[in-house]
């Protein structure tokens, strides 16, 4: 209620489903505050404060007012640093500025335990535990990850940059705290950009409800994940912001507030309590997580500080799971990002001016070159024109995968899913039974997550689904979550399937209808990052057969390179350093890893070192295929039985760096090819 101001001070205290806040101010109308750096009035210019956050504790001594110069201070700083790291993830991180400076306001990193999904939305995380200093080494060899890493600090509990995982690590986390005994711990959970698209995540959501595990589930609902998020619980949560009683209440407390003379910290305070108040008041969807044994609050301006505090610290006396639904805007702070109607700038790859934005820059009277992508959106789309069946599917990234353009022209033919690679591949699986032909165009990373359904629901079936797998192989700046390593280590192991691996542009785009064409079971399109080689019309091969590149007679010295995908180029490149230096080389191509075409399986078995190259594990991957098959083949005819060496990346967790660089380290290069092949020739010379 609202009491008359007959003494020194009002008060207004309201109430609502257990929740109760109040302000007061002074009959005059006067606050005090904590004044920003500076004069107000003055143009003087405030005193920077970001260098002088070095850790959480730092950020706590702030004033509100100060928080809003950080704000900006911050986003400036984040804008900066992608620009000159010439790629980031940029979007996402403005729009939780506020949100991370409340979170380790209110709790104690790393005490208690920050868990980020995804993890490419932590650099202000990152620049608040005492690493501003390293983001001019932003996803650089040795330099500062883009994403949390337990390598880098305390605060870094999960290296975390696949989505809609961090509810099962924040489950594990809850019960191992608890059996501990640490009952002053909090475990705080931020999900969101997309995340709760995932299935895994209400697996995670369902059993925190079960076991009733004390976790803080911070919903960072911006109403994307890369592109606009495909949810049913996004649209459910986010119907409160037009519900009329909530619209009538947020009005209604706005021009209330707008109307007193507030000024200062405790001014800030009070608006949050009473915003608190009044949701707490509005009737809100509360049925689907509470169903599931999951308390929830909100929603919350993710950008006001005050009020962020305020519902982080009600969530907090909670015992239990509990939601707290955050209102944010991706982008937040830097027009070019809010005015992305795509994707909010969610990354940006290149340096950029800020003043003039990553799009500009990339404005050149020069025609880039045609990247892997591209040829693949080009070539789909002139396949759609004919092929009234195809349909294209993805998992929340048509923009990456190349299929905006099929979204525009055939929007009854386009399905995004979401964050959710396992409910792809089966969707694709079903449409497949029902005489559709469906293309689901994944990162090959993301992949791996839904093996389980392209080896038993689509394999098992002979399902014609084919499978676009873009940044196959090394891909660089984000590092060991992202390189395309596992997919033909896995898909050749899948009966029936075919795997294509193009070693050009041009080659992709006759591999792709290929694949179209195939009726008899699944088929992997794979192709990796950045720009595609273009050759020569007689550099194509046909159908499902390898193609002989250089020819060479076998002899006492002879070597066979066999270059999968990308790395046909690095074999070529070595074999005319080779024979310059004397040696006898045949290269091939195999354009498809399975099934093998036996005559370049013949061919090769003839020479007396075969060496396979590819940008894949080396252990079970294609050479090892190619070895075994040329093995039985020498077996067989009694022949001599020369080594096959098997060049290809290390089972390790490979860190970021420029492709090129990582390759060369590998020895997956020309220089490295040719180096393996002459410590192997001087082997084979050796006497025993």
């Amino acid at each position: 209620m609202l009491r008359s101001c007959g003494g020194v001070a009002a008060e207004l205290l309201w109430g609502g489903r257990g929740v109760a806040v109040g302000w007061s101010w002074s009959c005059r109308g006067v606050w005090t505050s904590t004044p920003r750096s500076g004069n107000p009035g003055s143009n003087v210019e405030p005193v920077p404060l970001l260098p002088t956050i070095d850790s959480p504790k730092a950020l706590k001594a702030l004033s509100y007012e100060q928080l809003e110069q950080l704000a900006q201070e911050t986003r400036e700083f984040i804008v900066n640093a992608v620009a000159t790291a010439t790629n980031g993830h940029l979007g996402s991180n403005l729009g939780v500025v506020e949100l991370t400076f409340a979170l380790h306001r209110v709790f104690e990193s790393p005490r208690d335990i920050l868990l980020w999904d995804t993890g490419h939305q932590a650099y202000v995380h990152k620049m608040l535990t005492g690493r501003q200093d390293q983001f001019a080494t932003l996803r650089q060899a040795g330099g500062l990850s883009g994403y949390p890493n337990r390598r880098e600090s305390a605060h870094d509990w999960i290296e975390n940059s696949h989505a809609s995982t961090v509810l099962s690590y924040a489950h594990g986390v809850a019960e191992a705290i608890k059996a501990r005994g640490e009952h002053d711990r909090r475990v705080i959970a931020v999900i969101g950009d997309g995340s709760m698209t995932g299935g895994m995540a209400y697996e995670g959501l369902n059993n925190l409800g079960h076991t009733n595990s004390k976790v803080l589930i911070v919903l960072n609902d911006n109403g994307r994940s890369y592109a606009p998020t495909i949810s049913g619980l996004t649209r459910t949560v986010s119907k409160i912001r037009s519900k009329p009683g909530y619209a009538r209440g947020k009005r209604w407390s706005d021009e209330l507030i707008s109307s007193l003379p507030v000024v200062g910290d405790l001014g800030r305070r009070t608006v949050a309590g009473v915003k608190a108040a009044l949701r707490e008041m509005v009737d809100e969807p509360h049925a689907f997580f509470e169903t599931l044994g999951v308390r929830y609050l909100g929603p919350v301006d993710g950008h006001d500080v005050a009020e962020l505090e305020v519902a982080l610290r009600n969530a907090s006396t909670y015992d239990g799971a509990v939601v707290l639904h955050v209102l944010t805007q991706k982008g937040k702070g830097y027009s070019f990002a809010e005015d992305d109607e795509e994707k909010n700038l969610h990354d940006v790859s290149g340096a950029f001016d800020p003043a003039t934005g990553p799009k500009a820059a990339a404005t050149s009277a020069t025609p880039a070159p045609q990247s892997w992508t591209q040829v693949f959106t080009d070539t789909l789309m002139q396949i759609a024109k004919t092929r009234v069946d195809v349909h294209a599917i993805t998992a929340a990234m048509p923009g990456p995968t190349g299929l905006l353009p099929f979204q525009a022209a055939y929007p009854g033919r386009f399905h995004d899913v979401g964050i959710a690679e396992q409910h792809a591949v089966t969707l694709a699986t079903g449409m497949a039974m029902g005489g559709l032909t469906p293309i689901v165009a994944l990162y090959s990373t993301f992949l791996s997550r839904a093996f389980d359904q392209a080896n038993l629901d689509t394999g098992l079936h002979q399902a014609p689904v084919v499978f676009a797998l873009d940044r196959a192989g090394i891909t660089g700046d984000d590092g060991a979550s992202h390189h395309g390593v596992l997919d033909m280590v896995l898909l050749t192991k899948v009966p029936g399937m075919t795997v294509f691996a193009p070693s050009s542009a041009q080659e992709l785009d006759l591999q792709l209808r290929t694949a179209v064409e195939l009726n008899g079971g699944p088929s992997t399109v794979r192709y990796p990052k950045g720009v595609a080689r273009q050759v020569a019309a007689d550099q194509v091969g046909s159908g499902l057969n390898a193609r002989k590149v250089l020819d060479a007679a076998p002899g006492a010295d002879s070597v066979c390179l066999i270059g999968v995908g990308k790395m046909l180029e690095a074999a070529e490149e070595a074999a005319a350093e080779l024979i310059a230096n004397g040696v006898s080389v045949a290269v091939w191509d195999p354009r498809v890893v399975k099934p093998l075409d036996q005559a370049m399986v013949g061919d090769a078995a003839r020479h007396r070192l075969v060496v396979t190259i590819e940008d894949g594990l080396r252990e079970g991957g294609v050479g090892a295929a190619i070895a075994d098959a040329i093995g039985d083949l020498r077996l067989q005819s009694h022949s001599p039985a020369g080594p096959v060496l098997v060049l290809g990346t290390p089972v390790r967790f490979i860190s970021q760096a420029k492709p090129a660089q990582i390759l060369m380290e590998l020895g997956l290069d020309a220089a490295g090819i040719v180096a393996a092949v002459t410590k192997a020739l001087g082997y084979l010379d050796t006497p025993s």
